[in-house]
Parts: C-alpha cells; sequence; structure tokens
C-alpha cells in the first residue's frame, strides 16, 4: 500500500494553494480536494509510541479552510456539543491569524490540541457540514477537527498559551472529584469567578481518561499534562493518591471540609465482562487495565516497574475506539499477531473510520461476524486459546444496529494467549456506593437535572459518570452546564 509522506502532502498542498485565484465562487471552494492528515508510514510506527497523525502544515489548514463555504446557518455550530463558532475560527486561518483562530475556539473550549485530534468530529461537528452533504460524504466535509488542532498546536509550539484571567477571590470553596475533561472544565470555569477550587484524583497523576485511557500514539500526555499545568497556574490545587469513597466520603467535603459545593466527574471506570467460562485466567485483561497498564504506568517500557503481560498472539474483543487503541498497543507491545474479533459487520463498529483504517494498516486483523463462547485454558491455567461462534445479521435492536443472530454449529477454536475485552464500562460505583441519597439510574449512573444537579444539595455531576461511557468533548459540554449552575449557586449564598 502507498503511504505519501508528510513531505509530499506538504509540497502537493503549498502548491494547490498558489494556484487557488480570487475570489472563489462556492462551486470553487468544494472543488478544493479536501487536505489529507500527514501519518508516520504504518511499518514504522507500529514499532513506536510516537503520535501516527502528524498535523496539517500551514498551507494544509489554509487550503482545506478555503474549502469552507461560510454558510449562513452555520450547521457545524449546532453540531458542536460545546458551540464553538466554527466559520468564525476557520475564516481567521484563511487569513493566516492564527492567534485570533484559537482565541475563537478557547471562548468555548479549554481542550483544543485533545479535542482536535480524539473527538469523533464525523458524528458532531462535521456531520451537518454542508460541503460533505453537497459531495456526498461526510469523509469530504471540511476538516474541523483537523483545523482546530492545527491551530492548538500552533498556539503551544510559540509559547503563546495564556492563562485566563481569575476574578477576585470569593471566599467560596468547590471541591472536583476526578480530573478527567469534564473536571478539567469546571475547574477552570468555576475557578475564573474567583472561587477556591480543589481536584481530587485517585491516580498518582492528574487527567483522568486522557491520560490513562488514550495511548501516546493518539494522544501524547505532554498535551495533557500542560493543559493539567495550566489549571494549576489559575491557583486550582490538585490532589492526587486521593480516593473519594475511602480516603474521604463525598458528604464530609460539604460537612467538614468547608466545601460550598462539589462536582462528581469520576468517569466509566468499571470495565463489563463477558460473563464466559475463562475470563479468570491468566491472560485475560479488561481494556481498562491493559491501557492503564500501558499508558499511565509506562508498560511499553521494559524498565518501568510495572512490566506489561507478554503476549504471542493476543485477541481483543469489541469494536469501539478503546478496542483499536487495545489491539494497536499490544502491537507496539511486541505481539507477533493481534486479532480483533467484533460480533458485527464493520459498519456496525462504533470506532472512528480513521482509528479502524489505522488498526488495518498497521497489520491487525479483523474478524467480524463472530464472538467468543468461551476461552481456553492450558495445564498452567493460562490462557490457551478461544472457542469462537460465527453470527450473522437480524433485524436491528435497541440500537439501530442490526442484532447479531448465532449460526448454529458454526463453532472454531483460534490460538491466542492473551485476551483482552474491551466491550464497554459502567460508571464507577464507590461513590454511589459509600453515599446515601445518592440518587442513581438503572445503568449506575448518577441522575442529573438539566442544570447537572444530582439528588444532594450542591452537588453536581457531569461526563461519563452522568451519560455513560461517551466522548470527550460531551463530557465538556456536561462540565460547563454544571459549573454555570455552580457559580449561579454560589452568586446567590
Amino acid at each position: 500500500m502507498s503511504h505519501p509522506t508528510a513531505e509530499q502532502l506538504y509540497t502537493l498542498a503549498e502548491q494547490q494553494l498558489a494556484a487557488l485565484t480570487t475570489p472563489l465562487k462556492p462551486k470553487d471552494r468544494m472543488a478544493i480536494p479536501a487536505q489529507e492528515m500527514p501519518a508516520q508510514d504504518p511499518t514504522l510506527r507500529r514499532e513506536n509510541m510516537q503520535e501516527v497523525a502528524l498535523g496539517y502544515s500551514e498551507a494544509q489548514a489554509k487550503l482545506e479552510a478555503e474549502r469552507c463555504l461560510q454558510c449562513p446557518t452555520k450547521p457545524c455550530i449546532k453540531g458542536c456539543p460545546v458551540g464553538i463558532d466554527i466559520p468564525g475560527f476557520i475564516q481567521k486561518i484563511t487569513e493566516g491569524n492564527f492567534a485570533d483562530a484559537i482565541g475563537i475556539i478557547r471562548e468555548n473550549s479549554l481542550l483544543p490540541a485533545v479535542c482536535g485530534r480524539v473527538c469523533p468530529q464525523e458524528t458532531q461537528c462535521q456531520a451537518p457540514c454542508t460541503v460533505g452533504k453537497a459531495l456526498k460524504s461526510v469523509d469530504k466535509a471540511v476538516a474541523i477537527g483537523r483545523l482546530e488542532r492545527f491551530v492548538a498546536d500552533w498556539e503551544r509550539e510559540n509559547g503563546l498559551i495564556k492563562t485566563p484571567h481569575v476574578k477576585p477571590d470569593t471566599g467560596k470553596k468547590v471541591a472536583i472529584v476526578g480530573s478527567g475533561p469534564a473536571s478539567i472544565t469546571v475547574a477552570a470555569d468555576v475557578r475564573r469567578e474567583g472561587h477556591s477550587v480543589t481536584v481530587f484524583e485517585a491516580f498518582h497523576r492528574p487527567g483522568g481518561v486522557l491520560l490513562y485511557g488514550i495511548p501516546e500514539f493518539r494522544l501524547p500526555k505532554a498535551i495533557v499534562d500542560r493543559e493539567i499545568e495550566e489549571l494549576r497556574a489559575m491557583g486550582v490545587e490538585v490532589i492526587t493518591d486521593f480516593v473519594i469513597g475511602r480516603t474521604r466520603r463525598l458528604t464530609d467535603l460539604l460537612k467538614k471540609d468547608g466545601y460550598d459545593a462539589l462536582f462528581v466527574g469520576t468517569g466509566a471506570g468499571l470495565p463489563k465482562f463477558m460473563n464466559i467460562e475463562g475470563e479468570n485466567l491468566v491472560g485475560v485483561f479488561s481494556a481498562n487495565e491493559y491501557l492503564t497498564r500501558a499508558n499511565l504506568m509506562k508498560g511499553y517500557d521494559n524498565r518501568a516497574a510495572t512490566p506489561i503481560f507478554p503476549s504471542r498472539k493476543v485477541a481483543v474483543l469489541g469494536g469501539g475506539n478503546v478496542a483499536m487503541d487495545a489491539a494497536r498497543c499490544a502491537l507496539r507491545l511486541g505481539a507477533e499477531e493481534v486479532h480483533l474479533i467484533y460480533r458485527r459487520t464493520e459498519a456496525e463498529m462504533p470506532a472512528r473510520v480513521e482509528e479502524i483504517a489505522h488498526a488495518k494498516e498497521e497489520g491487525i486483523q479483523f474478524h467480524l461476524l463472530q464472538n467468543p463462547t468461551r476461552i481456553l485454558a492450558d495445564e498452567r491455567g493460562w490462557v490457551s486459546g478461544m472457542e469462537l461462534l460465527q453470527y450473522e445479521l437480524g433485524e436491528p435492536d435497541d440500537s439501530g444496529r442490526r442484532r447479531p443472530v448465532p449460526v448454529k454449529g458454526s463453532e472454531c477454536e483460534m490460538d491466542v494467549d492473551t485476551v483482552i475485552v474491551a466491550i464497554g464500562n459502567d460508571s464507577n460505583p464507590l461513590i454511589r456506593q459509600t453515599t446515601p441519597g445518592l440518587e442513581t439510574s438503572k445503568w449506575g449512573t448518577l441522575v442529573v437535572d438539566e442544570t447537572g444537579k444530582t439528588s444532594i444539595d450542591r452537588v453536581f455531576a457531569g461526563g461519563d459518570i452522568v451519560l455513560g461511557a461517551a466522548t470527550v468533548i460531551l463530557a465538556m459540554g456536561e462540565g460547563r452546564r454544571a459549573a454555570k449552575a455552580i457559580n449561579e449557586l454560589l452568586a446567590r449564598s
């Protein structure tokens, strides 16, 4: 498979940009080719943990931005969970005014470098893009996420990130439980109003799922660390190795420690399993554990204090982004073969199209319309293989995807020594188990009203603990809503 180098793509964009004649009519803009994201060569990147996508050049960014029609109805904004003025920042890119472009984004988003990398723009802001609809493919929509990443990286690389203004101290205190994207958003928005903010994180490093759940090759940890340092520069206190529900009960923060309001953003950290024979064998991991060891504890480095389980043939169960991350991590950690098992077809996979494509390029082997019925053991009690059952698609289920129906008598065996279960997560149960009166749904998520308030006075929540496993930008939207309600509450008290 041919793989254009970054230099080739950059040079081509410079030529195409120079060939544009202004003023551009809508048909001229739609004739501009969508800019391909430069990436590491697949044969090289499967051997390292460095970022796969290399980012647009200035010429690519300007050329892609010129594809925007600046629609009067601005449908892309309606698709953005935090309401970024997308046409506004894209217009600034066409002018070469990158400082104003990132300034427009930062009016609504605290994590542009993160969201530009990991958010599923193709199902959010890019889905209603007029260009994509006219060209009959969301893949040909204006690459909003890649443009967001470009200006965020430009800002960071040029040392232009500015610490947000903080109003005078109000004497009010807010505690935030967890340090993922929802919590980061609340911490910044509440601190801006002059309230004292303390973030409590259970792990030894803050960042939540951005740090432990997303591999380095998709989201460099230095970017997450930079956002946390920005919070500290605003005066936010970050306390790690502090487990709310164990180190301290949630309500004690209000009753004993004098906090005026709380936000719970502990995420969806309880992995789901299939409940099949053999899931307790040595060599079976949840994707959460596997990715945490690889990302947060640097299991990919054999000098680390927490080395990861050595694998030869790995099976990853699932079809979402987490499954792709686990499979691609396993490859980089030295597995000879990595097999991804999914009980539907590729069309039903919830993973991003880009992540599926990258996994295939790197040699991940896809086994569709199959699912394990049991995991097999050797004489030591270690994984030695799996029994798989074939499926066919039936009628749609509640999710709108066609239901997989087992094909009787189609069992077969696969030789593997490691199984990673990546079929989803439930919300973290610790806080609800240790907080009487905290209302939860039948799925274990926290129940909140339209402002993000829980059933307990002065306690708010957002992100995956409310939504279930969702996206970074949706979690940020939840955090922004809760922060607004907290600020209004403290203004009245």
